[in-house]
């Protein structure tokens, strides 16, 4: 039988404007690029890990 693979909803709430060059990269990396788009991620520990880097910026539902 398939195993459901679990996802996070990943929603872009913060400006990367003024923000370091990495942390507008790791936003593009998570497929962000706007204010309020949302991106449903597979949950691994990389795309933890690029959260955790940019966590003021973005809003996280399991």
């Amino acid at each position: 039988m398939a195993e459901k693979k679990k996802t996070l909803r990943v929603t872009q709430i913060g400006s990367p404007i003024g923000r370091p060059k990495n942390q507008r990269a790791t936003l593009v990396g998570l497929g962000l690029n706007k204010m309020h788009r949302t991106r449903e991620l597979e949950d691994t520990p990389a795309v933890r890990g690029m959260i955790r880097k940019v966590h003021h910026l973005v809003r996280v539902e399991d």
